[in-house]
């Protein structure tokens, strides 16, 4: 009984102050991934979810990346790339590098003519890089040469490697890297 009255001695002892502090260390023992914070306006504690706000931050919108993929990088490309049948081997070579980036760095010639990956689908950092690559070529020189060697080089930039050719398809692969030179 002596104990019992040491303790509520102590209890009524605490200040205002110490049992605020008091409630905030075991409110903040509670939920794990949750931060309190005090209001500016009115004072009062509010809950932060932070585990919510970072996955909803990392999380990639499709609507966005429909419109960057659709709207933006596949859009400019087709309008501004060489049309007609003599243009064809050309247009799909610059293809193939954009590809290459956007899936990371996978080939179709490395499974048989098969991606196994898909560049819609890809990060929506990576879309956006590209995206500014093709509105800077858009903006500028629309050069079909002058766009695949910056996609050339974009991906030797992450190590990714290039589509293999037949020897027709290596001919003018390294003949637009040539005259992507001379401008």
């Amino acid at each position: 009984m002596a104990e019992e009255n040491k303790k509520s001695k102590k209890e009524q002892e605490l200040s205002q102050a110490d049992l605020e502090r008091l409630e905030l260390l075991q409110r903040a023992h509670e939920k794990k991934g949750k931060q309190l914070t005090i209001s500016g306006d009115t004072g009062a504690l509010e809950e932060i979810d932070e585990l919510k706000q970072l996955v909803g931050k990392q999380l990639d919108s499709p609507e966005e990346k429909y419109n960057i993929y659709y709207k933006g990088i596949r859009k400019l490309l087709i309008d501004h790339l060489p049309k007609g049948e003599n243009s064809k081997q050309m247009r799909e070579i610059i293809y193939d590098e954009k590809n290459i980036f956007l899936n990371l760095g996978k080939r179709k010639s490395d499974n048989k003519g098969v991606r196994g990956s898909d560049g819609r689908m890809t990060y929506q950092p990576v879309m956006n890089e590209m995206l500014d690559i093709v509105i800077a070529w858009v903006g500028g020189s629309q050069n079909p040469f002058q766009l695949y060697k910056e996609l050339y080089l974009l991906n030797e930039r992450h190590s990714y490697p290039h589509e293999e050719y037949d020897e027709s398809g290596r001919a003018v692969a390294k003949a637009m890297l040539k005259l992507a030179e001379n401008f």
